[in-house]
């Protein structure tokens, strides 16, 4: 009897240990846990050298996009992850205005006004219409009816408060619509200047540009300027 009752408290210690571990398992997994996350933020947090910067006159990357190729500097390239060969989702591109150049590496140490940005992101297009098509069937279901503004001899036409664009303009040449139309924030106490966004389709593909709203002043520039940008990312075929 005496080693029966041995046997028995034997066993239930044994049913209580592993329930005890069966308790203790959880706990050591997300310490565990915790612990990866930790390593990681330390891992990404941790200081490093900083990876040189493309040189400004490294050869250009063909990438693709939508099925078109696109001749890149590797120092226009914002986002690291996207400075290879290549097709591509999207490509987010900077260039300094009016030289049109990528940005010269900041070591940062000057803490001088870099100079006026342009930014240019490519990416499939979505399937809307033209600039200059929406600009004839879409946009006027949006804008003001009151009669179109001058600016920068520029036609300009404010959206309204009830629309998708509302606390924008529409600025364009009316007489060619096609080479410049974009939309333009209205200056705010908090953004004194407004910014543009100009579009423009290469086959599949479409690039939209990003500029301050102050170089409508010398749009006629600006927009030589957009022509020769694309040419030089988009180079038309030879013969």
């Amino acid at each position: 009897m005496a080693a029966d009752e041995v046997n028995g408290a034997a066993r239930r210690a044994r049913r209580r240990a592993g329930y005890g571990w069966r308790l203790l398992l959880p706990v050591l997994s997300a310490l565990a846990m915790a612990g990866v996350a930790i390593g990681f933020v330390v891992y990404a947090l941790w200081p490093r050298w900083p990876e040189a910067a493309p040189a400004a006159d490294a050869p250009h990357l063909p990438i693709v996009i939508a099925g078109e190729t696109f001749h890149v500097p590797p120092a226009a390239i914002r986002q690291k992850a996207q400075r290879h060969p290549g097709p591509q989702d999207r490509i987010d591109l900077v260039y300094d205005w009016p030289s049109l150049t990528p940005p010269a590496p900041s070591d940062g140490k000057n803490a001088a006004t870099p100079p006026d940005r342009l930014f240019v992101s490519i990416a499939p297009r979505d399937g809307t219409a033209e600039p200059a098509e929406r600009l004839r069937t879409i946009y006027p279901r949006y804008t003001a009816k009151e009669p179109a503004q001058a600016q920068y001899g520029l036609a300009l036409v404010a959206f309204r408060a009830d629309t998708p664009y509302r606390g924008e303009d529409l600025v364009f040449d009316e007489s060619a619509p096609a080479r410049f139309i974009a939309r333009c924030s209205r200056p705010t106490e908090r953004l004194t200047s407004g910014s543009c966004l100009l579009e423009r389709f290469v086959g599949h593909a479409s690039i939209i540009i990003r500029f301050p709203r102050e170089w409508l002043a010398d749009w006629r520039a600006l927009a030589s300027g957009l022509d020769r940008l694309i040419a030089e990312l988009h180079p038309k075929p030879q013969g």
